[in-house]
Formats: C-alpha cells, structure tokens, sequence
C-alpha cells in the first residue's frame, strides 16, 4: 500500500459488522440507487423523499399521530420508520434489520451498534442526490484501486555532477569568490522551497552592513515617490519559484528582442540610432526587465539598486499610472503579472487563464477560486471558478477586546509603522473564515433559479479549488464608501501566522462539511495525504503601510534563513520577529512548504 493511501485508509472508521453482512447479503448493490429517494434540503444537506405536507412519525410509539420523536430512522430493509429506541427493538427482533437510514439527515444508522456507519456507495448515492439539481455536478468517486493508479508520486532525488558534467561546468563557469560576511563557517546551501543558495550566520546587531547580508539582498533606491513599487520589487525578488526560474536563465532577454522585432516588423533604417530607439519601443518587456535586476541584485555588488529601466518599462505598459505620485502597492503587483502575461501570452492562447500551465507569473501566482450559489428554496446550486493571483481578504474583527491589541503593540520596537489610531483586532484565520462562510445575498441580489425558473432569495459560498504555490493575501485597509462618498484607512491590527495550512479553506474541505464528511474525494482532489501536505504554507515576506490614505510609506520583511529583514528603500536592516508580528501587514507572501512532483499522466505507474 502506498504512503497517500494509508494515510488515507487510517481516516476511515472502522468497519461495522453488521454492514458487513447487509451488503454480503446483497443489500449493497442497492445502496447506491438510493439517491432516487433522497432530495436536497436547504442549504445544501440531504434528507428522505416525503410527500408535500407528510410528516414523518414513529410507527411503535403509542399515540402515533401527536408524536414525533427527536430522530427517526427508516429500516433498509422492510423500511419501517422508528425512533431511536425502537429501532434497537426492531433490529433486535429481526435479524438483518439493522442497518437503517436517519430520515431528516440521511445519514447511514446500525440500530444494534446505536451508531453512525459509513459506506463509499451510499455517500455517492447523497452526493448524486445533492448535485442533481447543480449546475456543476460531481462524478461518483472512482474505485479505490483505480483511483490510487491514476497517481503516481515522484519523489524527490538529490543530483550530483558526474565527470562529463563536472567538466562541462568547469568550461563554462568559474569559481565564486566568497566575500568577507557571506562565506563564514555558518554558511551552508539547502534545498528548501524558501531559502537561497547560500546561508550565512545571522548578524548580531539590527543595523546590518552590507557585507553581512545574505547574497541578493541589497537595497532599492526610492526614484521619487517609488516606495510602492520597491516594496513589491523586494518580495518578487525574492519569491522562491520566480528567484530560481531568471537565476537558471529560463528567460533570455535576447531570444525575446528577437521574437518581439520579428513580431513587430521594425524595417531596416539607415540611421542607426532610430533603429536602436525603434527596437527599444517596441519591445518592452517587464520580464526582461526583471530578469536584468535579479542579475544585478544577485551579482555580489552590495550598492544600491536604481530601477530606472523597470520603471520605465512599467510606464509603458501602465500608462495610465505614469507618473512621480504614489500608487497602490497591490495594484503595482497585478499590472506587473499582467504585464509578464500579456508578453508570454502566446503561450496561453490554448490553456486556461487559471490553470496555472501558462506563463511564469501564472506558474507561481495563478489560483482558482470556487463559488457556489445555493438557492434556499429548493436547493439548486449554480458554481462558477474564478482565476485568480491573489486572494484579497476583509479585516474581520474578533470579540478579543482592543486592550490585547494594545498591549501587544506596547511590547513591539517604536519602528514598527503603526499609527495611533490602530483599534481592534483581527487574525489572518478569522479573515480567511469569513471569506469562505456561506453568506446569505439581500433582497435585491436575488438570482434566477433554473430549477425554480423565478429570482429566489440564495446563498453564496466562497472556495479555494486551486492552491497557488505562492498565494499572495491582500489586506483590504483602503475603503470607500459610497453614502459618504469618503475613503478611509483601516489600521487595525492583523495577527498573521508564520506556518499557515490552508486545508480547511479547500473546496475539498468545504464540500465535505456542506456533504455530511462524507469519505471520499470532492472536487478532483486526489487524495486527503496530497492535500494535506499541500495545504501547508510557509510565510517568506510581508508589505506593510504605514501613515494615511492620502500619503503613506511602503516597507517589506523578507525572511532569508530564518532570519527577518527590514526593506525600507535603500536601507536594508536586520529585524527581529516580534516587529515583524506587530508590522501592519498589507500583503502577505506564503510559499508552499513542500512541492510535489507529478508523473505525466501518459506515464504508466509502476
């Protein structure tokens, strides 16, 4: 048995005996026919098929017809109705009679065990029940056998060079010189998803040189009022996924010059100087871009970078944004994907925006967010899925009161970037539960109801279906209010965990809690030990705004070998943890803690 499967096989209850010999005696067979006797309750659970009116009623109990007991069960197999206690009575009478079926909840019942039982046929049977009247329905799960089959893991092997590539490395490479602060005895190289080639011992004081810094982090010089674009420039630098794909050369600047002047038709000119300027407008890519910076900032040279060629290249694309005034840090982040995208998008006209197989920014960013919209009358659930890059989050304020808030700001260092009037406070788990709670829409939200053919009162739920392998947080802080007509900032207080597992925000986590926990896989998750695992997200950077609405300063953390570092500009210092949980986080960077490699699915498991 392979390691998912027995993790999974660990998460099933026991069998029950007497179910054993329910379906031994071919009772199941029909236990996944039984959704023609189930139908949708809402908001989403499952309950016996009645007749409009009937109310069903213990058929033992003296004085039938004014009582109803708290929980009724129907036998599976004369489908006698009862309640609790005669139900142990009826099982006990009639040997084979034990198995039976709660009617308001349809969930399997053993009358002798007195206890809740499972079966892989009758969860398809209530989940078929459930998306028959959905606009995006679930297959039944596969066998067992075939489904493990379907997916093979490929583990994870160290390389070593032999001969031949030692020597090819030798022609072509030359030795790295270690400079005084980056090559102590501390120093040594790991394969994690969120460190960098290089570690080194961490530096005694809060004011770091430069020599003492980890290799690729150096300042950013501020072009005039560029904090915005600095702040976003250090985390992209130093995302794990995007770092090792320009560091390995994946995007040649020169192959994409050529691809954009053939693609342009510059004509040959006499002049030199107009072909040069010629070739320059028409290729303005923030990939190249990119990639010169991340040469420049991980060549060793400690000094300051100016980003004069990005943010020209920026303008270009975002013209709409030119210029020396502030802008929104988040809203930088979106056009700088959207501009890697729009440049790499001849390889996405045949996939899917979100599927995440498309260009790099989309590799590393590109989630899929899942809707569900319930109708509360009959049931009738229409689901759309939403690309997305990030997951932008409403500060939710918990029943902690503000003196805990308070009190932990007093114990922070003074340069933490909050400003008096932060009040209340909120947590990175209480916003993400907020953002996948069932939310009921107002009157005049109404959607139409196919089943229903009429505009019904619904509600909506919230999903993630695809995990970034970097999933960005956007802390809305900036409101407007359109009553008012008036914009706000929101300085409370958001407490954001360094290990953070984003398992119970899964469709797949999702659709068992509205299904009953039912035991099998929803929504082509392929296992419960993948996602587990998958879910298990480490933070590597968090920008932060400090100040007002109408003017503000943009700061990073970043954590280079479990160290944390303050990226203010230019200035570039060692922090420690405590600031960094007390800094009014804007956006949050979150690597997957471990990257799973999958076989192609031509591939043949052994």
């Amino acid at each position: 048995m392979s390691s998912s499967s027995a993790a999974r096989a660990l998460r099933l209850p026991p069998p029950c005996p007497h179910l054993e010999a329910y379906r031994a005696g071919g009772g199941g067979t029909s236990l996944r026919s039984l959704h023609r006797c189930l139908r949708p309750r809402p908001p989403g659970r499952a309950e016996v098929r009645r007749d409009p009116g009937e109310v069903p009623r213990c058929a033992s109990c003296p004085h039938a017809a004014a009582h109803r007991g708290p929980r009724l069960y129907a036998c599976l197999a004369c489908a006698a109705v009862s309640c609790d206690a005669h139900a142990r009575d009826h099982a006990a009478l009639l040997p084979g009679h034990e198995i039976a079926l709660d009617v308001d909840r349809a969930e399997l019942f053993c009358a002798a065990c007195r206890d809740q039982v499972y079966d892989p046929d009758f969860d398809a049977a209530v989940v078929i029940a459930l998306t028959s009247l959905s606009s995006s329905r679930l297959p039944p799960p596969p066998p067992a056998a075939e489904k493990w089959a379907k997916r093979r893991r490929v583990e994870y092997r160290p390389w070593a060079p032999d001969l031949k590539e030692r020597a090819v490395i030798g022609r072509r490479s030359s030795p790295l010189l270690v400079q005084e602060g980056n090559g102590s005895s501390a120093s040594s190289t790991t394969t994690t998803a969120n460190s960098t080639t290089t570690t080194t011992s961490s530096p005694s004081s809060s004011a770091s040189s430069p020599s003492s810094l980890p290799r690729g982090l150096k300042g950013i010089n501020n072009l005039g009022n560029t904090c915005f674009m600095n702040s976003v420039l250090q985390a992209l630098l130093h995302t794990p996924l995007l770092r090792n794909y320009f560091l390995s050369d994946r995007h040649s600047g020169y192959v994409c010059q050529q691809k954009s002047t053939k693609k342009g038709g510059i004509k040959e000119k006499s002049n030199v100087v107009e072909r040069r300027n010629l070739a320059r407008e028409s290729h303005v890519c923030l990939a190249c871009d990119l990639d010169a910076m991340y040469s420049a900032v991980f060549s060793g040279d400690r000094k300051s970078f100016s980003p004069a060629n990005f943010l020209y290249s920026w303008w270009q694309h975002a013209s709409n944004l030119a210029s020396y005034e502030q802008q929104d840090a988040h809203e930088f982040f979106i056009s700088i994907l959207d501009g890697i995208h729009e440049k790499e998008q001849d390889q996405c006209k045949h996939q899917s925006h979100g599927n995440g197989d498309c260009c790099i920014a989309h590799k590393v960013f590109s989630g899929i967010l899942r809707s569900d919209v319930t109708c509360t009358v009959c049931g009738f659930t229409s689901t759309t899925y939403d690309p997305c890059v990030d997951i932008s989050l409403d500060l939710d304020s918990s029943r902690d009161p503000v003196k805990m808030a308070t009190s932990k700001l007093q114990m922070c260092e003074s340069d933490t970037g909050l400003t008096s009037q932060s009040y209340g406070i909120s947590t990175l788990l209480g916003c993400l539960e907020h953002f996948t709670r069932p939310e009921k829409l107002g009157a005049d939200q109404k959607f139409f109801c196919e089943n229903c053919q009429a505009r019904q009162e619904s509600l909506k739920q919230m999903s993630i279906r695809k995990i970034p392998l970097v999933t960005c947080f956007h802390i809305k802080r900036f409101e407007h209010s359109l009553i008012r007509n008036m914009s706000r900032k929101v300085d409370r207080y958001l407490h954001f965990p360094f290990s953070l597992d984003m398992g119970p925000y899964l469709s797949s986590s999702i659709l068992r809690t509205r299904y009953g926990n039912r035991i099998f896989a929803f929504d082509g998750d392929d296992s419960y030990a993948s996602t587990e695992l998958a879910s298990e997200f480490e933070l590597f950077a968090v920008l932060t705004h400090s100040g007002k609405l109408e003017g503000g300063h943009y700061v990073t953390y970043l954590r280079l070998n479990n160290q944390w570092y303050k990226c203010d500009d230019a200035w570039v210092t060692h922090v420690s943890e405590s600031i960094v949980r007390a800094s009014q986080a804007y956006m949050l960077f979150y690597v997957q803690k471990i990257l799973y490699y999958r076989a192609s699915q031509n591939v043949v498991a052994s």
